[in-house]
């Protein structure tokens, strides 16, 4: 018997011939993962991963390991278990049994018995595992009932090439292994947003990089690490993560001084598309990504969707976020730990010299031709990026 780790992933089995790579992918994060905190060995197990201890059959730190996998996107979930090298069905109740008092709450008063059964050369089908052992295990402990529609606990037992036991499932976030869909940048303000927006991209296999705006004085050094305490905790779920922070005051500076008040925020938008889409196209990146969701502020209505994406000239801008409503947002930001650096008091660029009643329905010709007349905007744009510092998490 030996205490392992198993992890589950969804979508990745329907992947077809594409299957083998992604699940190469998954192996690869997990291992280095948990190169932080020992010696462990993973590997494919019929539709699982395996991860076993290298140090002993039990050893194993399942607080450190859980929250190293757990969170690696791709995995549905991950399950502690025990591994039995004996599938005799004398050793599955035997060693049921013995998980099933190692695991027992005094709050728990019913179980039942789930079987899968991939080895189909196994003598018993399923149904009759699950029920030998939920009936062994029913006369062999006291102050516990079968319940097959709604238990405190379920006890999972998979045979395939070898047997696991467990009794606990921590539910991971799913989607696809970052790296396997490309790679795009990420305009990460400081908000509750567009952290968010990060995390819905890379939950779809993207690589991400993010370009942050920094406009000191008007933005405090406060602000500036807020942003990258945020893309460090990002950093827990995308893998290493470059932070592009790019010095914009003098170009924010020009565009209010020369654009009338209400709209300064849409031209302040287009430059800095211009400014992310340029550091994309350098560092390889396939799109850009923003924290937009139609209608929640005046720069995210349609017509100022729209112009503002006329600023972009070859890169596509994916807004996984637009049909969101704030609620919903805030709740996925509470699980990824990002809303509690989100909320610190701190002003980003996009909130200062702001006009009392912004446009909201700009049209874009009229956009574009203010934007021409704005003095040496490609001259501010290039000298931004040529003096923008980069961090790695």
């Amino acid at each position: 018997m030996q205490n392992v780790l198993l992890a589950k992933y969804g979508e990745i089995a329907l992947r077809g011939k594409n299957r083998y790579l992604i699940e190469n992918e998954l192996l690869k994060t997990i291992s280095k993962n948990l190169e932080k905190v020992g010696n462990y060995y993973v590997s494919k197990e019929q539709g699982r991963i395996l991860i076993e201890s290298t140090e002993g059959n039990n050893i194993f730190d399942y607080d450190k390991v859980i929250p190293l996998v757990v969170n690696i996107l791709g995995i549905t979930a991950v399950c502690p278990a025990i591994k039995l090298n004996d599938s005799s069905i004398e050793n599955i109740r035997e060693k049921a049994l013995f998980h099933m008092k190692e695991h027992w709450d005094d709050k728990n008063y019913t179980f039942k018995v789930e079987t899968k059964r991939s080895d189909k050369q196994y003598p018993m089908d399923s149904r009759a595992i699950s029920t030998d052992i939920g009936g062994y295990i029913f006369n062999n402990m006291d102050n516990i009932s079968v319940d097959v529609k709604n238990p405190d606990t379920i006890l999972m037992i998979e045979i395939r090439n070898y047997t696991y036991i467990y009794s606990k499932l921590i539910k991971g976030f799913g989607g696809l292994p970052v790296g396997t869909s490309g790679k795009a940048t990420v305009l990460l303000s400081g908000g509750i947003d567009s952290p968010v927006a990060a995390f819905m991209m890379a939950k779809r296999g993207v690589s991400i990089e993010a370009v942050y705006f920094n406009s000191p004085p008007y933005t405090s050094d406060r602000a500036k690490q807020k942003v990258i305490d945020l893309a460090e905790q990002l950093s827990i779920f995308t893998g290493e993560i470059k932070l592009h922070i790019v010095p914009f005051t003098e170009t924010q500076l020009k565009i209010y001084e020369s654009v009338p008040p209400e709209k300064m925020t849409i031209l302040l938008k287009r430059a800095m598309f211009k400014v992310a889409e340029k550091i994309a196209i350098k560092n390889n990146s396939q799109g850009l990504v923003t924290g937009d969701s139609i209608g929640q502020v005046a720069s995210q209505t349609m017509q100022a969707i729209e112009s503002i994406n006329s600023a972009v000239k070859e890169l596509p801008v994916f807004r996984p976020l637009c049909s969101m409503d704030k609620q919903e947002i805030i709740d996925i930001a509470r699980k990824l730990g990002t809303f509690d650096i989100s909320i610190r008091p701190y002003e980003d660029c996009c909130t200062i010299f702001v006009a009392k009643h912004p446009e909201t329905k700009p049209k874009k010709g009229i956009i574009e031709n203010i934007e021409k007349n704005i003095p040496n905007l490609d001259d501010l744009i290039n000298s931004a990026i040529n003096s923008m510092e980069t961090i790695i998490f």
